[in-house]
């Protein structure tokens, strides 16, 4: 039986050929978007009462892990964009997810780190503010903002996320970056925009409203799986690419050459190594978060750090298999192609906050036994912090 990894296989060489376009670009063509619209992919995490596959981790991995090796750019829009769609379709109040996936799954963008002030107004809230590298925004119906609400004495209260038609947005138009240029993931503003609480996501929640699948493990868990994937695709993506230089005739006078090919292949080696195991440590650890889904048991905060120690781990292997390339490689790493895109798109990921060497210690601070009661949060893009009132923490 065809199954949706099978499906994917067949659209990526499409995602490959468009790449060169999106990046000049700024954006993914619409070939590539249609390819992906064809088989759904924006709602992998969807629930499936709105039409969306809820899938689990082994099966989202492996899909965003695909579409980054063949294009880092449309990689990391499908993974963010279907991770946006997924937790506004799974946590949104009811009314609000019926208003926006009653029809359709639209894609959904944006980022969510805290940058406006919600102010109440009667029974809704007037949303200003101002947002930074919102992924995939320029291909989204809708994006998220997070913004703290403002209280009666201009204080700043509880950050809550908003889903916001982009009809209203101002985008900044200031996507000049190093790499993951096609993802069009430009500053965007609002101003004054008044928003009832049917838009504000219920994150809070210890489960999603509906569905199921991989964001069982809530936001705080869900996003470094994407991550994770778009990393150890760009990073087999790059092997294989210094591989065929290293077979290809004209290598005689590269950089990779003049090394030496014993010591080329004692580099190659250890990166092979230590991708696959990066790889490896992730699949297992998706593997038991399934099985915790399958028995509908709670997902703990010890598994909830390894997702998000494996994330770290893929990281700063497929960042240094980009190192190694680009070192190797010689002047084929710097001109325009392949191989030159995906160290940029690597160089560009590398820089998220989410793979920072902040939230590799709080990992060690749970491994360690040092943060006993505590429970995974959004804040600094994970952290360990005191749960939620009426949440106790699962070891």
């Amino acid at each position: 039986m065809e199954t949706i990894v099978d499906r994917v296989r067949g659209i990526l060489d499409v995602i490959a050929d468009e790449a060169p376009i999106g990046e000049a670009n700024g954006r993914l063509t619409d070939t590539t978007l249609a390819a992906l619209n064809s088989l759904g992919l924006f709602g992998l995490l969807t629930p499936r009462c709105f039409g969306g596959y809820e899938s689990g981790a082994v099966d989202a991995l492996r899909i965003w892990e695909m579409v980054s090796e063949a294009d880092g750019s449309t990689g990391w829009v499908l993974m963010a964009c279907s991770f946006g769609s997924g937790v506004c379709a799974s946590f949104l109040p009811d009314a609000g997810a019926q208003a926006i996936f009653g029809e359709r799954i639209p894609i959904i963008g944006g980022q969510g780190a805290p940058g406006g002030i919600a102010t109440p107004s009667g029974d809704a809230y007037r949303l200003s503010g101002a947002w930074g590298y919102g992924s995939g925004a320029l291909h989204a119906e809708y994006v998220t903002a997070t913004a703290h609400i403002a209280g009666h004495d201009g204080s700043r209260g509880t950050a809550r996320t908003f889903v916001v038609p982009t009809s209203l947005v101002q985008w900044q138009g200031n996507w000049d970056v190093i790499g993951l240029r096609a993802t069009g993931s430009v500053d965007y503003a609002l101003d004054d925009i008044p928003m009832s609480e049917d838009f504000i996501l219920r994150l809070e929640a210890s489960a999603p409203l509906r569905g199921g699948g991989l964001l069982r493990t809530g936001p705080i868990g869900t996003t470094p799986f994407g991550h994770s994937a778009f990393a150890l695709g760009i990073g087999r993506r790059i092997l294989t690419e210094i591989a065929a230089l290293a077979n290809a005739e004209e290598t005689r006078t590269s950089a990779l050459a003049d090394s030496g090919l014993e010591v080329f292949r004692d580099g190659y080696g250890k990166m092979e190594g230590r991708l696959r195991a990066a790889r490896a440590f992730l699949y297992e650890v998706a593997a038991d978060i399934d099985a915790s889904i399958a028995k509908g048991d709670p997902i703990a905060v010890r598994q909830v750090t390894l997702i998000r120690l494996s994330l770290n781990n893929a990281t700063t292997a497929a960042a240094e298999v980009a190192d190694f390339a680009y070192r190797s490689g010689g002047g084929v790493a710097l001109r325009q192609g392949p191989l030159q895109r995906c160290i940029r798109d690597m160089m560009a990921a590398s820089q998220h906050r989410i793979a920072s060497r902040f939230v590799l210690r709080e990992c060690a601070r749970e491994l360690l036994g040092q943060a006993k009661g505590k429970v995974w949060t959004s804040a600094f893009g994970g952290s360990l912090g005191d749960p939620p009132r009426g949440v106790t923490a699962q070891a």
